[in-house]
């Protein structure tokens, strides 16, 4: 009898610890949040921090947080699904071994965001500029304009609307990567400031050398990280560049 009580609990204990083995890889996912800036730095990264880690508790997946170059190594880089660039800035950024470790990272399946000022970096690169999709060129004031759908059916737009309207600082872009899929653009008639023939992409993502990029124009101030429509297109393009 005593045998038998041994073995069931023996196996009651392998039954459990198979179920928080499965527990912990469910939670295994991590991203990093790389938010480096060596020029401009926007006041809403703290915000952004916040909201991202937010959504990554409710979705069952982890975040790192860092601002320091060192951290791209392919060893480190390979911990991670998918690489938030939140607000960014500057040139000359990175060394060649580790432009090389992020390069191998984006070739070997990884995913990256772009948020913002992502676009506002590396200018020297002309790989991370096609990789991103576009470099900043110039800005006006932060003010209200009209977003408007171009793929209201595409699974990225799951949850968002046709149309509406946001408060943001509006980047014009140079050197767009006219692979992308834009999913988004800003109407320049609704706004001053547009130098883009109202042909004006703000959010888009693709496929890149055997990687996931996904890029918003949006998220320059701290209140954008409180806005359900900006926080449900970052958990589209989260999902989306980790394959989930």
């Amino acid at each position: 009898m005593m045998r038998f009580a041994l073995a069931v609990f023996i196996g009651f204990a392998l039954f459990l610890n198979v179920e928080v083995s499965a527990q912990e890889s469910k939670k295994a996912d991590r991203i990093l949040i790389f938010s480096l800036t060596t020029s401009f730095r926007h006041k809403s990264i703290k915000e952004g921090i916040i909201a991202i880690k937010k959504l990554a508790a409710e979705n069952n997946f982890e975040v790192d947080t860092s601002e320091n170059a060192a951290a791209f190594t392919q060893e480190n880089l390979n911990k991670y699904k998918t690489l938030v660039f939140l607000n960014p800035t500057g040139s000359n950024v990175f060394s060649d071994e580790q432009k090389q470790a992020l390069k191998s990272y984006i070739n070997n399946g990884g995913g990256l965001l772009g948020i913002h000022a992502a676009t506002d970096f590396c200018f020297e690169w002309e790989w991370y500029g096609r990789m991103i999709g576009a470099f900043f060129t110039n800005h006006p004031k932060v003010q209200q304009a009209k977003l408007i759908s171009l793929r209201p059916k595409d699974k990225l737009m799951k949850g968002m609307p046709e149309n509406w309207l946001h408060t943001d600082e509006w980047y014009n872009f140079k050197t767009f990567n006219k692979d992308v899929t834009v999913l988004v653009k800003v109407d320049e008639t609704s706004y001053q400031g547009g130098t883009m023939n109202n042909e004006h992409p703000i959010v888009w993502y693709h496929k890149f050398e055997g990687g996931r990029v996904f890029y918003t124009g949006l998220g320059h101030t701290p209140e954008a990280y409180s806005n359900p429509l900006f926080l449900k297109q970052l958990l589209n393009g989260l999902k989306w560049t980790m394959r989930k």
